[in-house]
């Protein structure tokens, strides 16, 4: 019966490179954890808790339990698992669909008991091998883990030094305050007198050119009288005033005898002396006839232009409206064509200006006072600068200082760092608590993978996981984001870097800060599931 079929166990166990045998009976299939719900002689209680069952059911070859649990060392129920012994090695499960399939999955052959497979025991040498590369990762977690210790006393006098240099730098930032305020108050007595002197120096400037203007207004008013007193008698007259239409006071194209008379008044005409009232009306309008002998050309509207374009073309010949637009920029260039529009009032007063000419320099005591002001000044804005860089260096402090480097601050040696990683195509850059990005090899931009974001391992792992979130979006994607995953190593290097959905990157990145304190070998193996 294959209820009736047992096996020995040999659990080779490493105590002091020995090895124990240690005989256990249980049916095929059953893992030793499992032992106790099979016992010999007793009914058999599915472990679903479906039914019982005679225990000379388990391992007939026949499904009894939905749960497969009756049939752990045949095929015959599709969803049952077989337990691999595997002594020597690390036991294992297979699906019950592969036992005596003719391919030996269990490096015992346990699972080729019954299909005539030429199947080799390699559990020895396996088991071999395994303890080689736990040895090595051993030693290396180790090594690693002596290191993290000098990373934590680094760290540790680390903080010390910067809680120092915070305390010290909080101190200087006092005396820095203190004397921008002191440069703040000669910088504010130096400013007054040089004001006050800029204020009079300005104010005999505008009073000179008052005085400037006064005497060109009083020679134009002389040009403009001898330009209408076309009689040459002394006198304006109506009928003079008349000959500027320009001149007319509410613009509206006729310029009236009645018009005309309003602005010389009650006289009939003015001599120079009475011209003054009449002057002060017109100037503002008058175009002197030296210029008037120049007659601008009438614009033609443009929705004449419009019309006249339609009327050279036919329908499908006009041109198309980015050549109208290469027209209208060509109009619009003020070296294209004869026409020039009168100068405006600004274009006047500009004018006048230079003819007034520049302001005069500073006189030697209002330089001397200028001089002085800037002198404050400079010194003032310097004493600020450097107070800004104190508030700078505090908030960095702090920053250094409250950040989650761990929970022995294992992982402060790597701020400010930086480590590298060259592909095909890529130089991937990861920066700690900063940022991520990769580089085209033979040139181009930089793409940001991400910035700092959080600690991101499992609750019982926390620092084994790192998230740099917010990237360059890509071309209708999300933002770029990148995880880095921790390992144990003697050295701090970026290992692998690869692209598992898009735009989300990831890193693998091994730093002995990572590294737990070594478990020795016997209690790595002893650490496998049980056989």
């Amino acid at each position: 019966m294959m209820c009736c079929q047992y096996i020995l166990l040999l659990l080779l166990l490493g105590v002091s490179g020995g090895v124990t045998a240690v005989e256990v009976q249980r049916p095929r299939g059953v893992p030793l954890s499992k032992r106790q719900f099979y016992e010999e002689g007793k009914p058999f209680t599915c472990l679903d808790g479906s039914r019982n069952i005679p225990f000379d059911r388990v391992n007939d070859d026949y499904c009894d339990c939905q749960d497969g649990s009756d049939e752990p060392g045949t095929a015959a129920c599709p969803n049952g698992s077989f337990h691999c012994t595997n002594a020597g090695f690390r036991p294992g499960f297979i699906p019950s669909s592969r036992i005596n399939d003719g391919i030996c999955d269990c490096c015992d052959t346990t699972d080729e008991y019954n299909s005539g497979a030429a199947c080799q025991n390699t559990c020895r040498d396996l088991g071999r091998k395994e303890r080689e590369s736990l040895q090595k990762m051993a030693e290396i977690a180790k090594e690693g883990f002596l290191l993290k210790q000098q990373l934590i006393q680094e760290a540790k006098r680390g903080l010390e030094d910067k809680k120092a240099k915070y305390a010290e730098v909080q101190l200087s930032k006092n005396e820095f305050e203190k004397r921008v305020e002191a440069l703040r108050t000669v910088k504010e007595t130096a400013e007054q007198p040089e004001k006050e002197a800029k204020e009079r120096h300005l104010k005999a400037w505008e009073d000179q050119k008052a005085v400037i203007q006064m005497e060109k207004d009083k020679a134009r008013k002389a040009e403009v009288f001898l330009e209408l007193d076309d009689d040459a008698d002394g006198f304006v007259s109506v009928t003079e005033l008349l000959s500027h239409s320009e001149l007319d006071p509410d613009s509206d194209g006729s310029f009236t005898e009645a018009e005309a008379q309003g602005l010389l008044g009650v006289q009939d005409k003015v001599d120079t002396v009475a011209f003054e009232s009449v002057w002060i009306n017109i100037k503002e309008k008058y175009i002197s006839e030296a210029n008037a002998d120049s007659p601008a050309p009438v614009e033609t509207p443009p929705a004449e232009i419009r019309d006249n374009e339609s009327e050279q073309y036919p329908e499908e010949d006009i041109p198309d409206d980015e050549d109208d637009d290469e027209e209208e920029d060509e109009d619009d260039d003020p070296d294209d064509g004869d026409y020039k529009s009168p100068p405006t009032m600004q274009t006047q007063e500009k004018k006048d200006d230079e003819d007034e000419g520049t302001m005069p320099p500073y006189d030697q005591e209002t330089q001397n006072l200028i001089d002085a002001a800037q002198k404050a000044r400079d010194a003032f804005d310097e004493a600020e600068r450097a107070l800004r860089e104190v508030d700078d260096q505090i908030k960095n402090l702090e920053k250094e200082i409250s950040f989650d480097f761990g929970p022995t601050a294992e992982f402060a040696y790597l701020y400010s760092q930086c480590y590298e990683l060259t592909s095909s195509e890529y130089i991937y850059r990861l920066c700690p608590f900063n940022r991520v990005s990769q580089k085209p090899k033979y040139g181009g931009s930089e793409t940001n993978l991400g910035t700092w974001g959080q600690w991101a391992g499992p609750e019982d792992n926390p620092y084994s996981i790192m998230k740099y979130e917010h990237g360059t979006g890509c071309w209708q994607g999300p933002n770029r984001s990148t995880t880095i995953k921790l390992t144990c190593g003697k050295e701090t290097v970026l290992t692998s870097t690869s692209e598992p959905s898009r735009c989300e990157y990831l890193m693998e990145f091994t730093s002995p800060a990572v590294c737990q304190e070594p478990s020795s070998l016997d209690s790595v193996l002893h650490g496998h599931e049980e056989l």
